[in-house]
């Protein structure tokens, strides 16, 4: 068990925590949820150590070893991978290590063997000699292909950092658990084996994600952090939404019966207050009204962006056709004879571990990579737009965000253009604000602001919801489904594709595909799940 008790967290004459008491226990999955700033990431820093709080205390039960995600990559550079996960458990390690050091020893004493049973000991009763194993299993889990399980950590890509990171919070079933966005950087299929592990983990998980279909799966319970407090709800996050949403709905329906009480009351002492037979009762309402109280209700500090993508003319039945594109790139090949045709309603999701290929097509149907073989073409009714995966180079000017968007807008008023930045969540005086500076949850709502404002009958999203919160997730989310053009896209979010995408394609090792007409849940179901991972082969549409 671990608990906060009376925590609070000043900087300066702000409070992000005004004395917090919440307790998690074993066997139960907490979700921590709260607007940008509410102070999630900064609350497990809280528990686990890294951060003292104001006042108040952590208290975790004597002897319980927490485990929590580190964010450093370059903590573990030079470690070899299965180190760095069974590092997870440092007491373990430091007992492996030593063990070797003494072993190596070539005047082996007295002493360095009494030394060696003593650690054999604890080796044992830590199930030491499974943790290769275990840790090996973890890697593969989140797909991490068993050549790499020696090579050293600086050697990788951050992607696979970060997946190594998650194995090492995982590994040595730790007491409790802490992460913080722990789906973030992940393909879709190791947010479904992360998802399966936490279901199954039988001690105190705590996290924080934007994911909310993650959340409906693994959580148990949702801690909301609103103004500098935290309410514990039993349930998933829909169940949070909808508890939140009644009692919200209760209160004012318990207000409105209040205030026809006061009225009522407030009637009869103006009218018999002067009255003496009636001045008792009178009097006694007057007492009555006074006790009455209504329920403070304050709004959600959440604020929800506006998302409506409106394309400008309708599109015509050729949309888009991919005729033979291959790409190589370094030596490796990343599309591999691609070939599909777009009809005018498909919303199609991009999906699978092979990220380069999602981004090298949507590059090249962009127009901003040559293939090595091959063509596409667009339909003359279509207009494009595209929310690239990498917007360094976009980013990289001077230009106050509202003369870059003025760029793109067909109505130069700056009144028309600030409206679109209002939208996002800019009000006026933001949209001085530099290019340059803005944060990536900004940056992301700048290019949503551009994409509306273009109006295009075809939009293209690779990865829109990295560093975005969960309301302008669920804006998004919303978005899309009202669309009523084609989408191209790809997303790490499980709901987005769920509920978006009418057709799935996904791009296999080596550049090959599968293409299926259907639901992203109902493909996970189906058996192509099973044959592309014996068979690399395209498959024909049902």
């Amino acid at each position: 068990m671990i608990s906060a008790n009376n925590i609070s967290l000043r900087f300066g004459k702000k409070a992000l925590f005004e004395d917090v008491n919440i307790k998690f226990t074993e066997g139960n999955c907490y979700g921590i949820i709260g607007a940008n700033g509410a102070g999630k990431s900064t609350f497990l820093n809280i528990l686990n150590g890294q951060l003292e709080p104001t006042s108040g205390n952590v208290f975790i039960t004597p002897g319980q070893r927490l485990s929590y995600l580190r964010q450093d990559h370059f903590k573990y550079d030079d470690y070899s991978v299965l180190d760095t996960v069974i590092l997870g458990n440092e007491r373990l390690y430091e007992i492996m290590k030593e063990k070797d050091a003494i072993y190596m020893k070539e005047d082996f004493s007295d002493e360095d063997g009494i030394r060696a049973s003593e650690l054999e000991a604890e080796f044992a009763d830590m199930d030491g000699w499974n943790a290769e194993s275990d840790a090996a299993t973890l890697l593969n889990g989140l797909g991490i292909d068993s050549d790499l399980h020696y090579s050293i950590m600086k050697d990788l890509n951050g992607s696979i950092k970060v997946k190594v990171l998650l194995a090492q919070a995982l590994f040595g079933n730790p007491d409790i658990l802490l992460l913080d966005e722990p789906t973030n950087n992940l393909d879709l299929d190791a947010i479904a084996w992360l998802e399966e592990f936490l279901i199954n983990f039988n001690n105190t998980v705590i996290v924080v994600s934007h994911d909310r279909y993650f959340l409906n799966k693994v959580c148990t319970h949702i801690a909301d952090i609103d103004y500098a407090k935290i309410q514990l709800y039993a349930g998933n996050y829909d169940f949070w939404y909808e508890s939140s949403q009644l009692m919200i709905r209760q209160m004012k329906e318990a207000n409105k019966k209040k205030e026809e009480k006061i009225k009522e009351l407030k009637e009869f002492i103006s009218r018999f207050s002067a009255n003496a037979s009636k001045s008792r009762q009178a009097t006694s309402r007057k007492k009555a009204l006074e006790k009455i109280e209504l329920d403070e209700i304050r709004p959600s500090s959440r604020k929800y962006p506006y998302i409506d993508f409106r394309p400008k003319r309708d599109i015509g039945n050729e949309v888009l056709t991919v005729e033979g594109i291959s790409k190589t790139i370094d030596g490796v090949k990343i599309l591999d004879n691609v070939s599909f045709i777009v009809g005018r309603e498909d919303k199609i999701a991009f999906v699978g571990s092979n990220e380069i290929a999602k981004t090298t097509l949507f590059n090249i149907l962009m127009g901003e990579m040559e293939p090595d073989e091959g063509s596409y073409k667009w339909g003359v009714t279509t207009s494009q737009s595209y929310f690239p995966k990498d917007n360094t180079r976009i980013f990289d000017t001077d230009l106050a965000i509202a003369d870059w968007l003025t760029q793109y807008s067909e109505i130069k008023d700056a009144t028309y253009v600030r409206g679109f930045l209002g939208r996002m969540l800019f009000p006026g005086e933001d949209g001085v604000k530099k290019m340059r500076v803005l944060s990536g949850g900004e940056k992301v709502r700048v290019l949503f602001s551009r994409m509306m404002i273009e109006g295009a009958n075809v939009m293209i999203f690779d990865e829109p919801t990295d560093h975005l919160d969960m309301e302008s997730i669920t804006a998004l989310n919303n978005g899309l489904i009202k669309f009523p053009g084609v989408l191209l896209f790809a997303s790490r979010d499980h709901q987005i594709v769920q509920t978006t995408a009418n057709r799935i394609i996904e791009f296999l090792p080596g550049g090959t595909f599968i293409d299926k007409v259907t639901t992203y849940d109902e493909y996970l179901d189906s058996d192509a799940m099973a044959r592309k991972r014996s068979v690399y082969t395209i498959v024909d549409d049902d």
